[in-house]
């Protein structure tokens, strides 16, 4: 008995939905654009927010910035729910490997407990500016507009909650629960933090989602994970005998510089919008730069004494370089 198999093409009827096809014209799209495109809800909305009447549920009116078509912005990365999950459980595969690594040869109990209770008293509070930068992308995706903005918004405020939870893990084991106490007793009560504690609240009321972006995103991380990861742990730190640190808070400079791809691109495809847009990115900027090195100051001081100010210019200006590429300047 003889079977012949042939090859048959099928052509599909539709190479993605009507919505996607509108940006993308009629051909197969990315994953990505089919989550992404056109999935804001625009209409048959059956109440309005009792908190805020005059507003609908979404409405472009929440901010200043002005665009034509909010789908216009993208994320680099193409992070969607799945994408955005598997690189971050391959990322955490990393950080269980260096726990391992740094427990089983005991590495953490090698470093100086000096150094340890430093690295301590410097770290453990920015649990608690995490939580703050959850806080404000929780609110970014919520007042926002467009699942371009408000997916990976949302996506954003659970990293920062990831990276509490490392700094958790961190503080465990350096000296237990603790640590983590004596870490929010300073958030709450340690002189050096107030200004930065007091900047972090005061963001808590901004209601406007792209200004809350560029304070949060830009400014506040932009000069923070710098300060605090690249100078102060992979430098100051290691330089003492504490790399240990350092493996155990890969995340967060990795992080920082994979993100900044989305905040950088949003920010470039807004300002190019209208130079309206523009001069109100400008206007934020020099709005909050500023207080925020005002802040930081004192932190970079208690955490590397007299090099504190030379390692808080440093992450100023590699925020500089950002924002010039941006067409902005603080």
């Amino acid at each position: 008995m003889n079977i012949d198999l042939q090859a048959k093409d099928i052509k599909p009827l539709r190479q993605t939905f009507d919505r996607v096809k509108a940006y993308t014209g009629d051909k197969p799209a990315s994953r990505y654009q089919e989550a992404i495109l056109a999935t804001q809800p625009k209409e048959n909305f059956h109440y309005r927010p009792t908190w805020e009447p005059e507003r609908e549920l979404f409405d472009v009116r929440r901010t200043a910035i002005v665009m034509a078509d909010w789908n216009t912005l993208r994320d680099p990365r193409q992070y969607y729910y799945a994408t955005w999950t598997i690189t971050r459980a391959k990322q955490q595969e990393t950080m269980d490997a260096n726990y391992q690594f740094v427990e089983s040869r005991k590495l953490m109990e090698r470093i100086d407990e000096r150094l340890r209770n430093d690295v301590a008293a410097v770290l453990m509070p920015l649990r608690h500016l995490a939580w703050g930068g959850n806080m404000n992308n929780c609110s970014m995706a919520s007042r926002g507009y467009g699942t371009a903005f408000t997916a990976p918004a949302l996506m954003h405020a659970m990293d920062h909650l990831g990276a509490a939870q490392y700094l958790t893990r961190l503080g465990l084991l350096m000296g237990d629960a603790a640590c983590l106490d004596a870490g929010k007793a300073d958030w709450l009560e340690r002189a050096a933090w107030q200004p930065l504690r007091k900047w972090q609240e005061d963001s808590f009321i901004e209601q406007d989602p792209m200004a809350l972006f560029v304070l949060q995103n830009l400014v506040i991380d932009g000069l923070l994970y710098p300060l605090m990861y690249d100078q102060y742990v992979e430098e100051f730190v290691t330089a003492l005998g504490g790399s240990a640190v350092s493996l155990l808070t890969v995340f967060m400079p990795d992080w920082h510089q994979e993100s900044a791809r989305w905040v950088d691109g949003v920010l470039k495809v807004v300002g190019a919008e209208s130079p309206a847009n523009q001069a109100q990115l400008q206007e934020w900027v020099l709005r909050y730069v500023s207080p925020t090195l005002e802040a930081l100051a004192p932190v970079a001081k208690l955490a590397m004494g007299q090099q504190g100010s030379v390692a808080l210019a440093a992450a100023q200006a590699s925020l500089q370089v950002r924002l010039g590429k941006l067409g902005l300047s603080a």
